[in-house]
């Protein structure tokens, strides 16, 4: 019974985070908030033209021969490390570069939705920062630890198709369920939850966070091929319109999810309680005097 009320519960999370994204689809169209996918549409092309550079100068393409079994998954091991480090640094790396203008966004949607102000406070921002920091390079560690055992496992039981063990694919659930905690921080620290209640509250709304977190991995998946968007020489119509699409929706990602997660937070927490927001109402009567 216990299993069963856990299932429904983390299913009606899951469903109440989806619909989130298709509020924030409204809110952004109703409150004319697209110029903000410009900020991470010039990062994208930013961050991917770097990995891009590193990759092809300090990457190996070559391995030594490995004859023995052990050899052998340990350059799995080492590969795979390369590959996921690579691929969830740059999907944290946006989060961490863009924490000070997913805050602005966030506080902006939560003041629509409930008449919550914060007055900027430089102290506050970098503290905020930081916290957004801790926070990203926590969950990649645990991430990852999780990605280790779990590699292990399903190589254990599958040997060489491991990526083939439907256990394997558990891998993709456990970094939704991350990017979404990272994204329900921001929230969280604006009711004054410490790490450790962020924590705990996260865990109680696992749903929620995957929901969130799978759509922005979805949408930030598949790397963009920064070059073909420039080369003219080899133009190819389908080709430019596949990795524009692609920077596009990477672009949208993290501005999207933030909308998505303030006001699903919104319906979890009742945010309009928040004891440590001024209200406009209560500005403008200041003001007034």
């Amino acid at each position: 019974m216990l299993c069963l009320f856990l299932t429904m519960r983390f299913l009606r999370n899951l469903i109440f985070g989806y619909k989130s994204y298709i509020k924030a689809i409204k809110f952004i169209h109703e409150h004319k908030m697209y110029w903000f996918f410009l900020i991470p549409a010039v990062l994208m092309l930013v961050i991917y033209k770097i990995g891009d550079w590193i990759q092809s100068r300090y990457i190996p393409t070559t391995a030594d021969n490995m004859n023995e079994i052990v050899w052998f998954l340990i350059q799995v091991m080492l590969e795979l490390t390369v590959a996921f480090l690579l691929m969830k640094f740059a999907k944290y790396l946006v989060i961490i570069i863009l924490s000070p203008l997913l805050s602005e966004i966030s506080m902006r949607t939560e003041k629509i939705l409930t008449g919550n102000t914060y007055p900027f406070n430089f102290k506050q921002l970098v503290a905020d920062v930081k916290r957004a920091m801790r926070i990203v390079v926590r969950n990649m560690m645990w991430e990852y630890t999780i990605f280790v055992v779990i590699l292990i496992i399903t190589y254990i039981m599958s040997g060489s198709k491991f990526g083939e063990s439907p256990l394997f694919y558990l891998t993709y659930l456990v970094g939704c369920f991350y990017y979404g905690f990272g994204f329900m921080d921001y929230v969280l620290e604006r009711v004054r939850m410490d790490m450790d209640q962020s924590i705990h509250f996260v865990r109680d709304h696992r749903g929620v966070a995957v929901a969130l977190g799978s759509i922005y991995s979805l949408l930030i998946f598949v790397p963009v091929d920064v070059g073909i968007l420039f080369n003219w020489s080899n133009f190819e119509l389908v080709t430019f319109l596949k990795h524009f699409g692609l920077w596009a929706c990477a672009s949208i990602a993290p501005i999207l999810t933030i909308v998505a997660t303030t006001i699903a937070m919104d319906g979890l927490v009742d945010l309009k309680t928040n004891v440590y927001s001024q209200k406009i109402d209560t500005l403008e009567e200041e003001e007034s005097e």
